[in-house]
């Protein structure tokens, strides 16, 4: 590699693949695309609403009132807006804050995530308010996805808002996987676990238009609010043994768990059966990946799927990727450069009690990554959250090249310590190396991209 003065040629010498490497990115994102999914799906015809190949006459008597919470829900609720206008009767969507777009027919509710807040205790009771609106005959459409455990908050009794909070924070923090988490999650609420649909009149029709953002595509941890739960109390006690939280939560959340029986279980499938119901998922997890791929061979890579339901450490899967880019270099194997390597799923981050960062796991396995290509010619690795945010943060992910290790010594940098108190967000943005986004109004799982190009 030509010798350079500072950190900003060098970011400039790597600018090409890093390019492809955005490029591909946002053609995997438009893949995922929930809005054109719902269009594709959706349609009115005269007095007739059809969902794919099922039909719902929609008389005098029979009203549609739309719901939805989630990180992918609002272009859902726009394309429903664009095919039944005024036919829709009511509409609630809990959305993040910071979402500036509006709705014609639907009521919008901005709330907190990752962590919920009063604006998610108010949302939920509204959410409430308006399904006891509804009647035999009437269509539900809901379309909750990713993100709604934190946008749509209501705690059992006995159980604050804010000792919900912490639970979430420290179950988010502690490397458990959104099965295991959403366990414990769905055993603390009123609204979650199927319980909005248990609440529905029998003769009510209710229709799930989702995204997927779980390996596996499991509805129950997609759109759990409103289909039934497979989780039990049994599963959360046992993620509460697993990571050791039992001294980590609030007392009146471990108490709960203690004390709980059978009657306090979720609903279960035979607990819905009072009602008509159809579940549709709009975009499947690993939508990203495909729109990747597709687009990685477009520009002239040879392109592979290395899995897209990987479940494992940031870090880890950050130097795992760095091992590739050698392999491909050293053997052609598994591919010959130029070459792209993409993958998907929802890594984890383990985070002790004192940590006091500012990062996600997308942040984390770029970081890490950048330590193992260093030194490595046009080689760039992209690790991104799907909707636009990684963690608590406002970073969607992090790009890097085998520039960047020593990009970060020119800047004094120390992207080791940085990753041991999982600080990658500020070390990122100073190095150039951080992705924004914004709202993608998608959220399937995240996306790993590692080019490898040809050497000079």
């Amino acid at each position: 590699m030509a010798p350079f003065t500072n950190a900003a040629e060098l970011l400039d010498h790597g600018a090409r693949i890093r390019a492809d490497a955005l490029k591909i990115a946002a053609s995997g994102l438009r893949t995922a695309d929930p809005f054109n999914a719902a269009m594709a799906r959706v349609r009115l015809a005269g007095d007739d609403l059809f969902v794919c190949d099922r039909r719902y006459p929609l008389t005098a008597d029979r009203r549609v009132f739309v719901i939805g919470a989630g990180k992918a829900s609002y272009p859902i609720a726009k394309a429903l807006e664009e095919v039944l206008g005024d036919r829709i009767f009511r509409g609630l969507v809990v959305v993040k804050k910071g979402e500036t777009r509006t709705l014609d027919y639907c009521g919008l509710r901005l709330a907190a995530h990752p962590i919920p807040d009063a604006s998610s205790l108010q949302a939920a009771d509204d959410m409430l308010g308006l399904l006891d609106e509804v009647r035999p005959r009437d269509i539900v459409i809901a379309c909750i996805t990713g993100g709604s455990s934190a946008l749509l908050a209501k705690p059992l009794s006995g159980i604050s808002i804010e000792e919900k909070a912490i639970a979430n924070k420290v179950l988010l923090t502690c490397g458990a996987n959104i099965q295991e988490i959403n366990a414990v999650r769905k055993h603390l609420s009123q609204v979650k676990g199927g319980q909005l649909a248990k609440r529905l009149l029998p003769g009510t029709t209710l229709v799930n238009l989702t995204v997927s953002d779980v390996v596996g595509d499991a509805l129950d941890y997609i759109t759990d609010n409103t289909v039934a739960d497979s989780s039990t109390l049994w599963d959360a006690r046992g993620t509460l043994d697993k990571y050791r939280l039992w001294q980590r939560l609030p007392e009146s959340v471990t108490a709960h768990l203690k004390a709980a029986d059978s009657a306090l279980e979720t609903p279960k499938e035979g607990d819905l059966d009072h009602l008509t119901r159809q579940d549709v998922i709009l975009v499947e997890n690993d939508a990203a990946c495909r729109g990747a791929l597709a687009a990685a061979r477009g520009y002239g890579y040879e392109a592979m799927i290395l899995s897209a339901q990987l479940d494992t450490d940031s870090r880890e899967l950050g130097r795992t990727f760095g091992a590739i880019a050698k392999e491909v270099r050293a053997s052609r194997n598994p591919l010959g450069a130029p070459c792209a390597v993409i993958a998907g799923g929802e890594t984890t981050v383990t985070i002790g009690e004192s940590a006091v960062g500012t990062g996600g796991p997308n942040q984390e396995f770029a970081l890490s990554a950048a330590l193992e290509i260093q030194g490595m010619h046009n080689v760039a690795v992209l690790g991104l959250d799907t909707d636009g945010t990684d963690g608590p943060t406002t970073s969607a992910g992090g790009l890097v090249d085998g520039t960047t290790a020593e990009r970060a010594r020119m800047l004094a940098l120390d992207l080791h310590q940085a990753l041991a108190a999982h600080d990658a967000t500020p070390c990122l943005n100073k190095l150039g190396d951080g992705v924004q986004t914004g709202h993608t109004g998608t959220n399937v799982n995240d996306l790993k991209i590692l080019l490898v190009g040809r050497q000079a």
